[in-house]
């Protein structure tokens, strides 16, 4: 059986040390991505909804990618949204700029009180394209 394998985009490790855990595990072909926030590069929140929104697709992107990963390659993703009826709408806006096409990968949207500080966050297991 093939070992586990940690995975980090360069400069974003501010949240993974304050909380110990990893970006991303690899397993075989599949890559469990950590839930990623609309976290600047030191760890903060970036001041609005929207702009978290933005940031955690780009920092989920930057982790998809330091896997050899892209969207493309997501088969499921988990949104967790604090407020879900009134940040809907922004969310979808930026997640049809993610999966702009089909096929779409699975989704699973969950309301939450807390998210350390954050408004939304986005999980994901990805395929790990064949080299």
């Amino acid at each position: 059986m093939a070992q586990s394998q940690t995975v980090f985009p360069a400069n974003r490790n501010a949240l993974y040390e304050k909380h110990r855990y990893s970006a991303a595990i690899r397993s075989g072909d599949l890559l469990f991505v950590s839930g990623q926030v609309g976290s600047r590069e030191d760890g903060s929140p970036e001041p609005t909804y929207e702009g978290q929104v933005k940031r955690a697709f780009e920092n989920l992107r930057a982790v998809l990618a330091a896997a050899g990963c892209g969207l493309e390659d997501i088969v499921d993703i988990t949104s967790f949204h604090t407020d879900p009826e009134a940040q809907f709408p922004a969310f979808l806006e930026e997640k049809d700029r993610a999966f702009p096409a089909a096929p779409f990968p699975n989704w699973t949207a969950i309301g939450v009180t807390w998210l350390a500080g954050f408004d939304v966050e986005l999980k994901v297991i990805a395929r790990i394209p064949q080299a």
